[in-house]
Parts: structure tokens; C-alpha cells; sequence
């Protein structure tokens, strides 16, 4: 039977794959249309590229990054893994320095090494702030033409003349480069934080060093609103947040800066500003340098004010035992190389506390004007935001509680990223990530 049935074998298969094709043909005919129109609307329906907007904390101090990405903040490590970089810029004989390598330099070479370049920015040289500064600076600040304040440092066998709009911009293309290389590609958009109080001369300086680095500024964001936003105030979960009044208290580096604001159906108004731009860590460090510079005359007859690197090496070891003192009841800080021998000297946080403390409350005096021009008392404040480094100091924290009738102040953001981190959920906002953001924080 086999061998009968197998010539017909063929045949049949042959009809098989006739009637497929022709199934295939009607399907083709009556369903192709509809496959194309579904492929082509698929693809025309389906969402553009989303561009990355970074937001950008430019500190007088330091200076951070951060993008929102996989559904939060995420804050950019620079080239050594920190998410903070120092607005430090140093110029050597053969190599200009950046912020962490920078500021090591300012030891060794103060008149070249630029820092605070902020106090600057936008700013005539005839400015009374800017000459008192200049005082107080290790490096030339002078005219730069048509009373403009710059800076003048000399390399290469002559002096050169920087604006603060250039150094700043040195800054921010470390911060673009740093964030390109963590991201892996091109960062399309930035919004970068200015103080409160900043005029409109010094919000055009800080965007054009955006873009003399290479940045497309989207917008220039108030840094007390940038806190408030990190901490999601102006909104509880997917609502916007009804009329709060808010104290934004921030202890940076080189400035005090207080914002009374006030937000309502989600946007916020800037009721009023205060503060000392001479009141900050530095002048905390200053007070703890020159209580080891009085120890160092007692014990080693040591004047360390007529040598400008040895003070600018004990300002470094002042700072350092600071930041210790934040979590530690005491600290030993070595003074060997200013003394040419061993040395160290212990300082203990209620030292520092009383070093300090005048000067934590002169901040407080600001508070307080602060709120008088707004018309608000300090029992009618809803929320308190510390932000900047030197707000991580206890004795800060436990003041301006007191000061507020022990309300429990926001503190658990980074204070020295908190203003980034509200700058990337703004940034968030201009790439379109509106929906993303609802129920983020609050």
C-alpha cells in the first residue's frame, strides 16, 4: 500500500500549499491595510525623546547637580564620587584646577586660587560690599573696565583679568562635564539657583556664565523656592498645598540668607528676605582659627597673621575640626605643620558652641526682621527649612528650634543638596515630567 500511494504524495502537497498561499493573498488583501494604518499610528502616536534637564545649585561655597530620573531625584557624583563641588578655581603654571583639586591649593597658593567668586557676580567694582571684600580675599580683586568687579591672578610670567562671569562659568562646565559623563549623554536644559535678594544685573551675570559654559539656561530659580519645592511644600501628595507660611533658613559657607514665603494652591511668593552676606561656616571657621592662633602665640610664640600660608593652612584645619564637631563631642586637630614638630590641640563642642554663638544669633536678629517685614510672627510659620553645610551644626538646629517654639525643623535632605534637589524637580517640570512628579514629596 505503500508503495501504491506514494506517487500521489506530491500532488496532494502541492494542492496544500496552493490553498495556503491563497489564504495568505486574501489575508494580505482584506487585514494589510489595517496592520499598516495600526504600525503607522503606533508610530506617530508614541512619545518624542525626553531631553534631560538637570537643576544646578551654583554655591558660593559649593556648587551641586541633580536629575530626576527612574521616578526621584538622583544627585550627580563628581569625577571623586562626591556630590558636592567646591566653587574653587585655581590657576597653575601649567594647569588650571577645578573644585576639589582647587581648593587642596588654596594652601599653598592663596593669591592664585579664586573662591566666593559669587560675592561678586553682577556686581560694579565702586560697590561698596565688593571693596569691603576685597579685604578680606586672598586673591586681587580689581576694575575689569567700566567698573566692573574681576579678578587678577598671575601665571605664565603675566597677570590676567577674569570676570566673575567667566570663573563662575569654569565652575559650572566642571559640573556639565561631570553630569554628562555620569548620564552618558548631553544634557539638553539646566536651571540653575540665585539668592533671593539677587538683582537683575546678577541674574543676567549668572546666566550668561551658564551659557558661557555650554549650558542652554531654562530658567534662573530662587534658591529658598528650590528648597521649599525639594521638600515637596508646595504640594501634600497630589494636591497643591493650601496658603503655608514658610521660614527658609539658610547657613551657607559664605552668607546668611533668610526667605519668609508663603505658597498657595501650589505657587509660591517670596514674602520677604534677610540676612548678612558676611555671616556664614567660613566666619564660624574664622572664630575657631583664631582661637587656635591665640593658643599657638601662648604656647609657640607662633603669629601665624604674618605668614599667608600658614593661615591659610590652620583655616583648613579649623574647618575640618567644624565639620568633625557637628558629630563629635570633641576633636584633636594637628597643628604639626605650622609648628614645624608635633602638636595637636582638643577642642570640644561646647568650646565651639560659645565661639560661635554670637554670631548664631545675629542670625537670629535677621530672622526676625525678616518675619517683621513680612507681618508674620514666628507662631504663625508652618514649616522650617535648614538649608546649607553649616546648618548641620547642633547648636544651630537647637537655636533656631527654640527660636520657632521647638517646632521640629526640616532637615532630612541633604542641607548641603537640598537646593539642588528642588532645582531637579523644577528642571523635571520644563522636560515635561509634570505627572511623575505628583505624590513625589510632601
Amino acid at each position: 500500500m505503500a508503495r501504491h500511494g506514494s506517487p500521489r504524495t506530491p500532488v496532494r502537497s502541492s494542492r496544500r500549499l496552493h490553498r495556503a498561499l491563497l489564504v495568505a493573498f486574501v489575508c494580505l488583501v482584506l487585514f494589510g491595510p489595517v496592520v499598516a494604518a495600526a504600525v503607522h499610528g503606533a508610530s506617530s502616536n508614541a512619545s518624542p525623546p525626553r531631553r534631560t534637564c538637570i537643576g544646578i545649585d551654583l554655591g558660593t561655597s559649593y556648587s551641586a547637580a541633580g536629575v530626576w530620573r527612574d521616578g526621584g531625584v538622583e544627585m550627580i557624583p563628581n569625577a571623586i564620587g562626591s556630590r558636592i563641588t567646591p566653587s574653587v578655581v585655581s590657576f597653575q603654571e601649567s594647569e588650571r584646577l577645578v573644585g576639589d583639586s582647587a581648593r587642596a591649593a588654596m594652601g599653598d597658593d592663596p593669591a592664585r586660587t579664586i573662591y566666593a567668586v559669587k560675592r561678586l557676580i553682577g556686581k560694579p567694582f565702586t560697590d561698596p560690599t565688593v571693596q569691603e571684600d576685597r579685604k578680606a580675599l586672598s586673591y586681587a580683586v580689581v576694575d575689569g573696565g567700566n567698573d566692573r568687579a574681576a579678578v587678577r591672578v598671575s601665571f605664565g610670567g603675566r597677570d590676567h583679568v577674569y570676570t566673575p562671569e567667566q570663573i563662575s562659568a569654569m565652575v559650572l562646565r566642571e559640573v556639565k562635564a561631570t553630569a554628562e559623563a555620569h548620564l552618558g549623554h548631553a544634557i539638553d536644559e539646566a536651571v540653575i539657583t540665585v539668592p533671593a535678594y539677587f538683582n537683575d544685573a546678577q541674574r543676567k551675570a549668572t546666566i550668561n556664565a551658564g551659557r558661557i559654559a555650554g549650558l542652554n539656561v531654562g530658567r534662573v530659580l530662587n534658591e529658598p523656592t528650590a528648597a521649599a519645592m525639594a521638600y515637596g511644600l508646595d504640594r501634600r501628595g497630589d494636591v497643591a498645598a493650601n496658603e503655608r507660611n514658610i521660614v527658609v533658613y539658610d547657613l551657607g559657607g559664605g552668607t546668611f540668607d533668610v526667605s519668609v514665603l508663603t505658597v498657595d494652591d501650589g505657587f509660591f511668593e517670596v514674602l520677604a528676605t534677610g540676612g548678612d552676606t558676611h555671616l556664614g561656616g567660613e566666619d564660624f571657621d574664622a572664630f575657631l582659627m583664631e582661637h587656635l592662633a591665640a593658643g599657638l602665640r601662648r604656647s609657640h610664640r607662633i603669629d601665624v597673621h604674618a605668614d599667608a600660608t600658614q593661615l591659610a593652612r590652620l583655616r583648613v584645619a579649623a574647618e575640618a575640626a567644624k565639620r568633625r564637631l557637628s558629630s563629635s563631642d570633641k576633636t584633636t586637630v594637628d597643628l604639626s605643620d605650622i609648628v614645624g614638630g608635633s602638636h595637636e590641640v582638643t577642642v570640644t563642642r561646647p568650646q565651639f558652641e560659645a565661639l560661635i554663638q554670637a554670631l548664631v544669633r545675629k542670625s537670629l536678629s535677621n530672622v526676625q526682621r525678616a518675619l517683621d517685614d513680612a507681618k508674620i510672627t514666628p507662631a504663625m510659620i508652618d514649616d522650617v527649612v535648614m538649608i546649607g553645610g553649616s546648618t548641620r551644626i547642633p547648636f544651630v538646629r537647637r537655636t533656631i528650634s527654640n527660636f520657632f517654639g521647638g517646632k521640629r525643623l526640616h532637615t532630612s535632605i541633604n542641607p548641603d543638596e537640598a537646593v539642588a534637589y528642588g532645582a531637579a524637580v523644577q528642571a523635571a517640570v520644563r522636560c515635561g515630567m509634570s505627572d511623575e512628579l505628583k505624590g513625589e514629596a510632601g
